[in-house]
């Protein structure tokens, strides 16, 4: 039996009511139209717009766009725009995406922050040149920026460790009455780690504890962020401080464990979990195995992956790529190549974890083994993953250490529908030289 209520925005809720199983996106789809088509309700604005969400993310973004046109004209507000906007933006469909903001302007309908964000979070992952385009674009209709704007533009500082600039953001997101939030703050430490300013990561750290009684996520970032600053007394204090873990304060510890290197105390964690609750996924066995990888532990690997096995413990992309980087890790290439590539045959309906395919291109990259570079490369470009600049960058790596040119890379670019970066170009033409 179907339950529906509506929200007080407009939007519907479903529930399907057999055992505890929840009603799929697709069931939801077919729910959806059969109302629409009987006419049981009178659609309203949100309506429209969460059957389009349900349209784009079965059946893809021409699909969603058709059905706008059966939308009543006085529906077609920046709402469902926006919805498709943010379908464009997950799918990282940067010429659709700004297709279709250029038609909420030409529209004429109300440009939202947003609709601003969702471009601003596409292009921080795809063009970060075209970045200051919206934040121009915003300052000229006065579009007052939100706390998530200022927490994409701290990141993108962050990642061009710039740390000048995101303390520069975080200064005017406070004048602009925003204060950041235990996420931002996070964000910070660990930008602040990764530019090795520890004194000043560790003074953001310290001023979060404030949160450790009223936040559980608290617990969770603070056992990160001191095993990262490789403290493991405040690790095993704010440990200590969780008197009644939940499963997933058991997995931020066992990471947090795994990260200082102290895998006793990361084993006796894991055990720990188990008796707590032993029918665990196979999310919390691949927290294990990540740190048997990370500290080159290929034998306890090995043996972990076969308990894992007589538990009954189901494989996922997640077990997969925890493999992959426990073989590259230990410096077997071959095997973690033959293991991906049996796991993609295996399994068809599945593809492996797209930092799967790069731990491994980077390994033979560094090795400047262009042949396998470009088998993985190729073997990347099969899968449902769209051309991104990362592949790229560590396939010219490949050729680069190998000082080889790689000849007619620029054809291979444009077929791609790829545009270069600029430091792209610039390694390009020195690789030419060779």
């Amino acid at each position: 039996m179907y339950l529906i209520s509506r929200h007080s925005f407009g939007t519907f809720h479903l529930c399907i009511c057999y055992d505890t199983c929840l009603v799929t996106i697709s069931e939801y789809l077919q729910f959806m139209e059969w109302i629409d088509r009987r006419k049981l309700l009178n659609f309203e604005e949100r309506d429209y717009a969460s059957h389009l969400d349900l349209v784009a993310r079965n059946h893809g973004i021409e699909a969603a766009e058709k059905y706008i046109e059966r939308v009543p004209e006085a529906f077609r507000s920046e709402v469902l725009y926006e919805t498709l906007l943010v379908n464009c933006v997950c799918r990282d469909d940067a010429q659709k995406a700004e297709q279709v903001f250029n038609e909420i302007r030409e529209l004429s309908l109300p440009l939202t922050v947003s609709a601003c964000n969702q471009m601003l979070l596409l292009y921080k992952r795809v063009s970060r040149n075209k970045v200051v385009d919206i934040l121009k674009l915003m300052e000229n209709e006065n579009i007052k920026p939100s706390l998530f704007t200022y927490k994409l533009m701290i990141d993108l500082k962050g990642r061009s460790n710039d740390t000048l600039g995101m303390e520069s953001v975080l200064n005017l997101m406070k004048e602009n009455g925003f204060e950041p939030d235990f996420g931002i703050q996070t964000m910070v430490a660990k930008f602040y780690i990764s530019g090795d300013l520890a004194e000043k990561a560790e003074e953001v750290t310290n001023a979060m504890e404030v949160y450790v009684n009223a936040n559980r996520h608290a617990i969770r970032s603070l056992l990160d962020l001191y095993a990262i600053l490789g403290r493991p007394d405040d690790v095993e204090r704010i440990w200590n401080l969780c008197t009644e873990p939940k499963l997933e304060d058991f997995l931020a510890a066992i990471k947090a464990w795994g990260k200082l290197g102290h895998i006793e105390r990361a084993e006796e964690t894991f055990d720990a979990l188990v008796k707590t609750s032993p029918k665990l996924t196979s999310k919390y066995f691949n927290a294990m195995l990540y740190v048997y990888a990370e500290n080159e532990l290929l034998d306890k690997g090995k043996k972990f992956i076969e308990r894992m096995s007589l538990d009954g413990c189901p494989s996922s992309p997640l077990t997969w790529d925890a493999v992959v980087k426990l073989y590259v890790n230990s410096g077997e290439l071959a095997k973690a190549d033959s293991f991906l590539a049996n796991v993609t045959e295996d399994n068809p309906d599945r593809y492996p974890l797209f930092r799967s395919y790069v731990i491994l291109l980077k390994a033979f990259a560094e090795k400047g083994d262009i042949h396998n570079a470009e088998k993985i490369f190729n073997r990347l470009k099969q899968t449902s993953y769209p051309a991104r600049t990362l592949p790229y960058n560590l396939l010219l790596a490949a050729y680069a250490n190998a000082q080889v040119t790689p000849y007619g890379f620029r054809e291979r670019m444009k077929a791609d529908k790829y545009s270069p970066s600029k430091s792209q170009i610039e390694r390009l033409n020195r690789l030419d030289s060779l």
